[in-house]
């Protein structure tokens, strides 16, 4: 009851703070931004994006070679965004959609679990990486600007710092995946059902590093074309902007998205971070607010027909149950 409570709290805290950044940059300037893009640049917004959740469904299917047919991972993750972006969800309620899709492509639960975990983890290392990418891309305009220069060296020291506590998340995995059992009960309740399976799911896992590395390969790939999509989403809008400061911004971004995970669809947190990343790359907040509303359009356009077309599998399953078909 207290977590549900927090959730609501935090997205009626992100709600106030996107209506306000809207109010403050202007309703108008906005919508002039998000206009220019047309219904043929919001289709190409839309097919482009889904390359991001691909590659990192493409991250997955590397954990489990041979588990399934290739084509459930990549939707297993679009259905994990979607849930996360247009459900009242935090960022890691996806998760559990994530891994029920898993199973029902044909994956046992234990491995399932454990490959959710792995490549939570692997996600992990990707996005330090990425993060680490884009400070080094947008330094000088960090550094440059009277806004931002106060918490450039706060960013590369949290970073840093985030290095070691993915070794430690890992180390604790590996020996004895206590806490890995925990988070898998938190997130992943049918997991607690199967606790010496799923560790032993967990271990097999670590036991194979070239696929660690290929999965956070991948996951790096969809963070660097996210960017890529940011870049052609100003474009659109008629900014002017290199591809390396959107790869920038977008990192940056995915930094602040990180830390505020408790906040459901970060509502509030990505409007005000997009708003106030893009006077550091030279164009106007009102910019950065307008790709902010075709990305929440883009998810809805995307999202709804993902999160009905799941709703008709289980409404499917469920009825099979029900005439007694295997489920």
């Amino acid at each position: 009851m207290h977590m549900k409570l927090g959730a609501i709290a935090a997205l009626l805290a992100g709600l106030a703070i996107a209506i306000f950044v809207l109010l403050y940059i202007g309703i108008a300037p906005v919508l002039d931004a998000v206009t220019r893009v047309g219904w043929g640049g919001f289709a190409f917004i839309c097919l482009f994006g889904l390359l991001p959740p691909m590659l990192s469904g493409f991250a997955l299917h590397a954990l489990l070679p041979g588990q399934a047919p290739w084509p459930v991972f990549p939707a297993a993750r679009q259905l994990r965004d979607s849930a996360s972006d247009i459900l009242p969800f935090t960022q890691l309620g996806g998760v559990v959609i994530s891994a029920r899709a898993i199973i029902l492509g044909g994956v046992k639960p234990p491995l399932a679990f454990a490959a959710t975990i792995v490549d939570l983890t692997t996600e992990m290392i990707s996005q330090i990486i990425f993060i680490a990418l884009g400070l080094m891309l947008g330094f000088a305009q960090l550094r440059s600007s009277a806004a931002m220069s106060p918490y450039a060296d706060g960013l590369i020291l949290g970073t840093v710092l985030l290095v070691p506590g993915v070794i430690a998340f890992v180390v604790l995995q590996r020996r004895g995946s206590s806490l890995a059992q925990k988070l898998a009960g938190r997130f992943l309740p049918a997991a607690v059902s199967h606790t010496e399976a799923f560790s032993q799911a967990l271990n097999e896992q670590y036991r194979h590093p070239l696929r660690l590395a290929l999965s956070s390969t991948m996951h790096l790939m969809g963070w660097i074309v996210s960017g890529v999509w940011l870049w052609l989403v100003m474009r659109l809008i008629g900014a002017q902007i290199d591809v390396f400061s959107a790869i920038a911004i977008e990192s940056l971004l995915a930094a602040l998205r990180s830390a505020t995970v408790f906040i459901p669809s970060a509502i509030g947190v990505q409007e005000a971070g997009y708003a106030a990343l893009a006077p550091v790359f030279g164009m106007g907040p009102e910019v950065g607010l307008a790709v902010s509303l075709l990305k929440r359009a883009r998810d809805v356009a995307v999202g709804v027909p993902v999160l009905l077309l799941w709703q008709i599998v289980e409404g499917k399953r469920a009825f099979g149950r029900q005439n007694g078909e295997p489920s």
